[in-house]
């Protein structure tokens, strides 16, 4: 590998050798030849002919077909330091290794016709990876939540102490939000169309030659294009490209999983600074060059990291689309060229650390126990004023008097730094008359969780489940991390 030169941290570092084939030379080259024999199968087909006799045969598609895979990447790039244009290097270079069917390379089509059908393509494969590796994250979490769907936790609104929820409530929220991305990523893909051969404004003028006029004919050529390619349809109109919209909406997916990741990642570095949680932390990984002892969520923080770059990315394709000029205008092609492999790149890098991290988390019960202690006689009052209440009490003298051992308790555990002694202060007091052991009966945890264990597992049983259940066979991803 050469060291002088800069590389992609992307390709060297975060994204999977699936995801780095699928933007590769190789993916894009052989699918322009592919576009090309179905392009030229096509005109066979449909009977494309001069004085009579068939313009497109047999052999000259065999021959097309015999060199797919075998690229002659040497001879297109010398072409293309003569002609500037890539896609007729490769014609050139195609024609080089197929001389029988050289001249029926292309016939009709303009540079756009590989380029954008590759293009979408490309991004179909792609988003199938995603796709993949979205449902593995998925059962991860599911399997999370279900794991520690009776684990009491302190619940926070604005990072401070709130009523009380599980472990596993929390992590459907992270679920939900990665479910709520699983459908638009099946929506959008779902109404992926290729180009299909238009010509260089979008009429299809120049087919309208080679078929001498026949509309209906021509009609034919889009969805036998598609068929052979393996989509449905074509887009029903377009410009010499198609629409450039299509890329904003592929990228706003991306973009909705960068955020949910980010979600879900910061949340777990804030409850690994509580000690709560942790992230996978291996034998020999070292946390901190100075301090021996640190264990940082690196890679919640590269989760973080990652999805920052997407979330900025996504602004590369809707200002594309913004700015295309009438029927075609080249400025889109160089930022196509970076944004949509590198968004593809990163998501793929985030949901295999987000596979990583959800598959190795450990959860710390006791230091949980330990702060939901540390809270509980606060959020217990109006319970224990009750019981005061069933004992002869009045409820509004105990309510002052709860509000004023409360604020005495919170000046000792912040002024004093000593431990929530509110319990006993409750317990000495007269006007309430219960025991401490009467007031620990309503410090359990359990109790004040609400419906967190039993909405974890309708949530999981009713949509979750559901949907791994359709896509089992993608369920079950390992996480390649690179470093």
């Amino acid at each position: 590998m050469s060291t002088d030169r800069y590389t992609s941290p992307l390709s060297e570092r975060y994204a999977s050798k699936e995801m780095q084939y699928i933007f590769s030379q190789d993916m894009k080259f052989t699918t322009w030849r592919k576009l090309w024999i179905a392009l030229a199968e096509t005109e066979m087909e449909l009977g494309l002919s001069q004085d009579g006799k068939p313009v497109i045969t047999q052999e000259q598609i065999d021959e097309l077909k015999a060199h797919v895979d075998d690229i002659n990447y040497d001879v297109a790039k010398e072409r293309e330091k003569l002609v500037r244009h890539d896609v007729m290097s490769h014609v050139y270079a195609y024609g080089q290794q197929c001389p029988k069917a050289a001249g029926i390379i292309h016939l009709g089509a303009t540079s756009c016709y590989v380029g954008d059908n590759t293009d979408i393509i490309i991004m179909n494969e792609a988003l199938k990876l995603v796709h993949k590796k979205l449902i593995s994250v998925i059962a991860e979490l599911a399997n999370f939540a279900d794991k520690y769907k009776n684990q009491p936790t302190l619940a926070f609104t604005h990072f401070q102490p709130a009523q009380p929820t599980t472990v596993g409530k929390r992590a459907t929220l992270w679920l939900n939000e990665f479910m709520l991305d699983l459908e638009d990523l099946e929506y959008v893909q779902g109404t992926l169309k290729l180009l299909g051969s238009k010509g260089t404004t979008g009429t299809q003028a120049s087919f309208l030659e080679l078929f001498n006029g026949d509309d209906e004919t021509i009609d034919k050529i889009d969805p036998m294009i598609a068929k052979k390619m393996g989509f449905k349809d074509c887009y029903p109109v377009s410009g010499q490209t198609y629409s450039r919209k299509v890329d904003t909406r592929v990228v706003n997916v991306l973009a909705g999983i960068a955020a949910s990741a980010t979600k879900m990642s910061n949340d777990i570095r804030l409850l690994q600074h509580l000690k709560e949680v942790e992230e996978p932390f291996e034998k020999n990984q070292i946390g901190s060059s100075a301090m021996a002892y640190k264990r940082n969520p690196m890679r919640s923080e590269r989760i973080a990291s990652l999805s920052r770059y997407v979330l900025a990315d996504v602004m590369n394709p809707a200002i594309t689309s913004a700015t295309q000029w009438f029927e075609r205008t080249l400025d889109d092609s160089a930022n196509k060229r970076l944004s949509i492999p590198e968004g593809f790149l990163a998501i793929d890098g985030i949901l295999d650390l987000c596979l990583n991290v959800v598959d190795g988390l450990v959860v710390y019960p006791k230091v949980i126990e330990k702060h939901f202690m540390a809270e509980i006689p606060f959020m217990a009052t109006e319970n224990i004023m009750m019981d005061a209440v069933k004992n002869g009490g009045n409820r509004q003298e105990l309510h002052e008097k709860i509000r004023q051992l409360s604020m005495q308790a919170g000046k000792t555990v912040k002024e004093e730094g000593k431990e929530n002694n509110l319990v006993d202060l409750i317990a000495a007091d007269p006007a309430f008359g219960l025991t401490k052991a009467d007031i620990e009966k309503n410090l359990k945890p359990e109790l004040y969780v609400g419906r967190a264990p039993r909405q974890v597992e309708v949530y999981l049983r009713d949509v979750v489940n559901p949907v791994l259940e359709a896509h089992k066979d993608e369920s079950g991803v390992k996480a390649e991390i690179n470093v």
